[in-house]
């Protein structure tokens, strides 16, 4: 029975063949266990799953656009592991409603929802009752402590859904749900006021959406931005970056602020060189690789860290910092620049994110 939804008569047919697929199968991606992508670079497996099934306050949606992001290399390769495997990893994910949970009321068949990494809290400790529930001890992720958007469907609680802005297409909102949703609370985070000046460094899917949105949030605020290669070096220069130099190259003034989105050590401890006193360090990454731990050593306390500069991590992302960015994301509008994969070749996509073969955002093109 279908009896749950009022839809309209055209999507009525749709809805009622989707919604009885519950003892039908679902292609998913499935990461069976903690691998080194050097040693293998097609850790997912495609695979079919029974199609999930809404609880009481939880919505079904049919997954037409899944983000790929450098935290799903921190899962595979055992950063960030998720506690149970195998797991359908994805957290940046778009899709549309087609079965709901018997206490739901937000959300209706066929509308079009976003689910981020923030899959749930517990909604009673001191953080999240003081808007901080990104910190909360229970805090559970979409795509590595719950199935994510690797695959045709997925259930969430409609209290961790997100309305998207029609001026977006699926592709273009994928990535806004956590590149974009991060690098606006690590913009947040920098304290900018407008006209000082900021750095990036690093330059991928967070970094040029948090670009975008530093020229309208501080319009006289000059950009820099520090990158491995040229051709994103470029790129940075095309979305109006005011200089753009290899990362251990020293920027032609000291900077307010700098927000690293990079998984390596060597941009965090040359960024701290390019801050003016007081200046502030916000890195967003959820896990920094140990390959160039080295760098470490590096560190100078007379130059890079004494007058009183900062370094302040981001962790995770709230409900609020979400749905605020999506709103701002709209009225820019964002542009995000993204290549699309098939869903089978998800493990094409992270290999290439594992090289830094990065134009902007990957995203899988599921529907």
């Amino acid at each position: 029975m279908c009896a749950r939804l009022c839809l309209p008569r055209s999507t009525w047919t749709e809805f009622c063949t989707v919604s009885t697929r519950k003892h039908l199968n679902m292609k998913a991606l499935l990461l069976p266990h903690i691998v080194n992508l050097a040693d293998n670079a097609r850790p997912l497996e495609l695979v079919t799953l029974p199609d999930p099934v809404p609880r009481e306050n939880e919505i079904l949606v049919r997954v037409s656009a899944c983000g790929v992001c450098h935290t799903e290399l921190d899962e595979i390769e055992g950063r960030t592991p998720p506690p149970q495997l195998p797991i359908v990893l994805g957290h940046q994910v778009v899709g549309r409603v087609v079965d709901v949970g018997v206490f739901v009321t937000r959300f209706h068949g066929g509308e079009r929802v976003g689910v981020a990494w923030i899959h749930s809290t517990c909604g009673q400790c001191a953080y999240c009752l003081n808007g901080r529930e990104n910190l909360c001890e229970n805090f559970r992720a979409t795509g590595r402590d719950v199935p994510g958007g690797y695959a045709e469907y997925l259930t969430v609680a409609e209290d961790f859904a997100y309305r998207l802005p029609d001026v977006f297409s699926d592709v273009e909102a994928a990535p806004l749900l956590c590149a974009g949703a991060i690098g606006y609370r690590s913009l947040v985070l920098t304290g900018l006021r407008d006209g000082q000046s900021l750095g990036l460094t690093g330059f991928g899917a967070s970094a040029h959406l948090v670009l975008q949105m530093a020229q309208r949030r501080y319009p006289q605020t000059p950009v820099y931005v520090f990158a491995r290669s040229e051709s994103e070096r470029q790129f940075a220069r095309e979305l109006g970056a005011v200089w753009a130099g290899p990362t251990e190259a020293e920027a032609p003034l000291k900077l307010d602020a700098i927000i690293d989105t990079t998984p390596a050590w060597t941009p965090t401890v040359e960024a701290l060189k390019n801050l003016v006193p007081g200046g502030r360090l916000v890195i967003n990454a959820i896990r920094k690789e140990d390959g160039d731990k080295a760098a470490l050593t590096r560190l100078d306390y007379a130059r890079d860290l004494w007058l009183e500069k900062e370094i302040k991590s981001v962790a995770n992302v709230t409900r609020h910092d979400v749905s605020e960015f999506l709103l701002i994301a709209a009225e820019i509008p964002l542009k995000p620049q993204v290549q699309t994969y098939a869903l089978a070749d998800a493990n094409q996509a992270l290999w290439e994110l594992k090289q830094r073969q990065v134009h902007g955002a990957k995203v899988l093109n599921i529907d």
